[in-house]
């Protein structure tokens, strides 16, 4: 299945769950888990009819044939054991006179009696639901199309599905919110290459950053996701936590995740033995219990607790004492106040940066995050940073990172942004400049390139499917050859996407030559009597072909506009990575990224806002016309100075009145 298939796929299940949500009586938070539930069993079924064929070669004959296949074979297998009242077609075919909702709640009661790590995790509520809404519910998961999907398919089904119930503030968490936006992850793992090793998420929510943690391993490495990495998480919520369990389960991450409060407790016993931290923390937690005899005598905090009513250095030191002395990696996100905090918090981050262990900051835009709208800070911490290097001054213990991505960023909607993928690969590149990759521009230019022929080549795939459809329907079309899909110039790339848009063109043409036709002939219906009974069939055979090469029409339509938007993006990203570094080394780049030294940090109290270093930066946008938008600006300040002059003329008339 492609990524445009699957993203297809993806919002049709969703609208279609939304849609019955909707003509319920239920909220987005008492429909979140059930349906997620759902989305479970569905793969649980997948999965195990997968690993049923594997799990039969492995049995051996024996005289008497080959015993019977046991729970422990499939979990090898990488699959779950399903009896056969829990899989999905059994609920699926129900009879309407049958119970559905004890069905499905026996069904998540025989999943966890045989899957312990999902014991009391599964939802058991699906009485809530009315009837028929959980009968078509059931139906939607049951499409052809994700019958045959396959577990990577059904983990970003589950992921989309997280998101978009995040989207609706179904059951977010006071100051956080159980789900990280994806580009915010993968922005961190982007940035600490958590190939293998222990890794620790002390404030976890669903378990995001373990899943994209799991991608990373899979597309840079030859091993096994379970056999890198361990994972353990630590989530405050129970909600939260049954969430990160069912998470793992569906992409097959082996890992521990146990319900706590980081705070008061820690659950894992992981200090300095982890490889990798990475966390999106609520922020600005205040009432936290100072006095408690663990906060006193935690020995994660090695710079004590701040005065402050604000947990946000207490994550900040739980995070870096979590770490392998020499060695480990943090990323986490931040609350923006905390880069020039004051007082006692000003004293825990010179004691954090004096340790040289400081490695980057980048400064976020609003609108990241689904349910607030304010700025963040993701923060790096390194203590594997390289010695002081005479030559090389970069990435060592006496500078740091700063890039100010305010500017960078997708906009998704009117209160949401993100990340395209070629902003994180020119994110990513500035990283390896700064830690003394020389290949990195080249390595990024070919993600780039990538990026554009993977989307391209799946376009050309519908393209084919239109034409063909195009042949039956016509019997003929116009000569077209399918573009190649190796390029390495942007210009050569943008001719690639001038040629997709040919073939399509040509069959609109058609259609509108058929159109002309119809309404010359229905002119004639009133002119010619005797003919209209021939001209009246002529026109209902135009009318059904154009209906046929709509059919297609639509189809590429639908497929070709989510490919055309990312393809102008990624051409965007791609000019505006040379654009930075023309030369294909690390510079520093006004409004963007500096290298400072920990001398200037010091001289500016420490302070870690990367806004304060990087400058402002002197290029204009030369796609945007600012003459034109100037002379919009003058006439808009004109029509408001001659409405004001009239509203002040109404209010002096109001008075004038009130007096009499």
């Amino acid at each position: 299945m492609t990524q445009q298939q699957i993203k297809q796929l993806e919002k049709e299940l969703w609208d279609a769950a939304d849609e019955l949500r909707a003509n319920s009586k239920l909220t987005a938070a008492e429909y979140k888990d059930p349906v997620l539930g759902l989305v479970l069993l569905r793969f649980a079924q997948n999965k195990f009819e997968e690993a049923t064929k594997i799990v039969e070669q492995n049995i051996p004959e024996t005289p008497r044939g080959k015993r019977a296949a046991t729970p422990d074979d499939y979990t090898a297998a990488g699959a779950m054991f399903i009896p056969e009242k829990a899989k999905y077609d059994y609920l699926a075919n129900l009879p309407e006179a049958e119970d559905i909702a004890t069905k499905i709640n026996d069904a998540m009661r025989l999943i966890e009696e045989i899957n312990p790590s999902l014991a009391g995790n599964l939802p058991r509520n699906y009485q809530d639901f009315e009837p028929s809404l959980l009968q078509s519910l059931v139906r939607t998961f049951n499409k052809d199309a994700v019958k045959k999907a396959s577990g990577d398919v059904f983990g970003r089904i589950y992921e989309y599905f997280l998101m978009k119930f995040s989207m609706q503030g179904a059951g977010a968490q006071e100051g956080g919110e159980f789900f990280t936006p994806p580009s915010l992850v993968q922005l961190i793992v982007n940035f600490i290459e958590p190939m293998q090793g222990i890794i620790h998420d002390p404030a976890c929510g669903s378990g995001g950053m373990f899943v994209q943690t799991g991608y990373f391993v899979k597309s840079h490495t030859n091993t096994e996701v379970n056999e890198a990495i361990k994972v353990y998480g630590t989530e405050q919520k129970s909600n939260n936590t049954k969430l990160a369990k069912i998470n793992l389960a569906i992409h097959g991450i082996e890992g521990e995740i146990k319900e706590a409060n980081s705070f008061y407790a820690d659950p894992h016993d992981l200090y300095e033995k982890c490889d990798f931290v990475m966390a999106n923390p609520p922020f600005n937690v205040s009432k936290i219990d100072m006095d408690k005899e663990f906060v006193k005598l935690d020995r994660r905090l090695p710079w004590k607790t701040p005065k402050a009513d604000n947990g946000n250095y207490l994550w900040v030191q739980y995070f870096y004492s979590y770490l392998k002395p020499n060695k480990g990696r943090a990323g986490f996100v931040m609350a923006s106040s905390a880069t020039d905090a004051g007082h006692s918090e000003a004293q825990i981050r010179a004691k954090l940066i004096d340790t040289g262990h400081v490695d980057c900051v980048v400064s976020v835009s609003n609108n990241f995050f689904y349910t607030r709208s304010l700025p963040c800070h993701v923060w790096f911490l390194d203590k594997g940073k390289k010695a002081p290097n005479g030559n090389a001054p970069q990435n060592d213990h006496n500078h740091v990172l700063m890039i100010d991505a305010r500017n960078v960023y997708r906009k998704v909607s009117t209160t949401i942004n993100d990340f395209s993928y070629g902003q994180l690969v020119n994110l990513s590149a500035i990283k390896d400049l700064y830690r003394q990759k020389p290949a990195a521009i080249a390595e990024a230019i070919a993600q780039h390139r990538a990026f554009i022929a993977e989307n391209l080549g799946e376009t050309i795939g519908f393209y084919d499917i239109l034409l063909e459809r195009l042949k039956h329907e016509l019997g003929k079309i116009p000569d077209y050859e399918a573009p190649k899909l190796e390029f390495s110039e942007l210009a050569e790339a943008q001719s690639l996407f001038d040629a997709l848009l040919k073939p399509a063109e040509d069959a609109r043409e058609r259609v509108r030559t058929l159109q002309d036709k119809i309404s010359t002939l229905e002119k004639q219906i009133a002119e010619r009597p005797d003919d209209q009974k021939v001209l009246r069939k002529t026109i209902a055979e135009y009318r059904s072909q154009i209906m046929a090469l709509n059919r297609p029409l639509n189809v590429f339509a639908d497929a070709t506009a989510t490919f055309f938007e990312l393809a102008k993006q990624a051409i965007k990203d791609w000019q505006q990575l040379l654009e930075w570094f023309p030369a294909g080394e690390y510079r520093d780049v006004d409004g963007l990224c500096r290298i400072v030294p920990i001398d200037e940090l010091k001289a500016n109290d420490y302070s870690l806002t990367p806004g304060r270093y990087v400058g402002v930066s002197q290029s204009t946008d030369k796609g945007f016309d600012y003459k034109t938008r100037m002379t919009e600006i003058q006439t808009e300040f004109g029509d408001l100075n001659t409405e004001a002059v009239g509203l002040a003329a109404l209010i002096e008339d109001n008075l004038r009145q009130l007096v009499k």
